[in-house]
């Protein structure tokens, strides 16, 4: 009896498990079809959403890859090595005495209304920008202004001002000074000194040049003063020489010189010309400067006696 009754539970067992069985097969049957019809609504979806226009979080991803690739590239290249150092010796002597004392009564007075006289243009902002203090491979730049580069405009000052007002989206194009002096001695401010004006592409002074971009050879535009003269008429052409600057021309940058040498701090021997900066050999400029008129008047505004 006892066994039967065993025989009879263990049937039962048996019969009860079979059924749970199958509801566990049937479930996960259900439970497969379901999963995989969520798999094929997810897939169409992202099919759907593939097929529509990149949001704005995908663009911004996209650029800030495109960034760190450029970035990566940069990382990888090493900045170029400075080139050959060209000597600069220095037309100015130095002067403590001797002074023309009628063109130092006449500066004298125009320096007094030096602030009154200056004239301030709005360059377009494609022309000019900041002093960088670290360059693309994050080492540090030196951006004070140490070294005054001279040129001149071969055309007209109107000519040179409507250029730097106009806008130029490609680097090639873009080109600026500080400051422009007319023929009559006109005084025009064209960028801020403490800003990068893009006025000598290729170059370096005594060795010395800024890579502010790393797909664009060094310039000394970081740590640079650019200041041009306007050309005197018959001037406008290629040739190597022209009649020369006039009197008011020459009283006019001497007073401005004068000016940035005390605000910052350089010596009269930092004033070059872009022909010599220049170190794709393409420019003359400023042709016919006498540098002996510039003598006569820094040395009366007593600029090239050191203390």
């Amino acid at each position: 009896m006892v066994f039967n009754r065993v025989t009879e539970i263990w049937k039962r067992l048996q019969t009860q498990s079979s059924r749970r069985s199958s509801t566990v097969i049937l479930c996960s049957g259900t439970l497969v079809v379901g999963m995989g019809a969520l798999a094929w609504l997810s897939n169409d979806q992202s099919v759907a959403l593939k097929e529509r226009s990149p949001s704005l979080l995908d663009l911004l991803d996209q650029v800030g890859s495109e960034a760190n690739l450029e970035r990566k590239k940069v990382e990888q290249t090493k900045p170029p090595l400075p080139p050959r150092a060209i000597s600069w010796s220095s037309p100015l002597a130095k002067q403590c005495s001797g002074f023309d004392s009628k063109v130092k009564k006449r500066l004298k007075a125009q320096q007094g209304t030096l602030k009154q006289r200056r004239v301030s243009v709005a360059t377009d902002p494609s022309n000019f920008g900041k002093r960088f203090r670290m360059n693309p491979w994050g080492e540090s730049l030196n951006p004070d202004p140490r070294v005054v580069v001279l040129h001149e405009t071969v055309y007209s000052l109107d000519s040179a001002v409507n250029t730097f007002m106009t806008p130029h989206p490609r680097d090639p194009d873009q080109v600026s000074y500080h400051t422009v002096i007319g023929l009559d001695g006109k005084i025009v401010d064209l960028v801020d000194p403490l800003k990068r004006a893009y006025g000598a592409g290729y170059s370096a002074f005594l060795g010395e040049w800024a890579v502010t971009n790393a797909k664009i050879r060094g310039s000394v535009n970081n740590f640079a003063l650019h200041l041009s003269l306007e050309t005197p008429f018959d001037g406008e052409n290629s040739r190597s020489s022209h009649s020369g600057y006039s009197s008011a021309q020459y009283d006019s940058l001497a007073l401005v010189l004068k000016d940035w040498i005390d605000r910052f701090g350089f010596t009269p021997a930092a004033i070059t010309t872009h022909r010599h900066v220049d170190l794709g050999g393409e420019r003359g400029d400023p042709r016919s400067f006498d540098w002996e008129e510039l003598q006569i008047r820094l040395g009366a505004l007593e600029a090239l006696c050191p203390s």
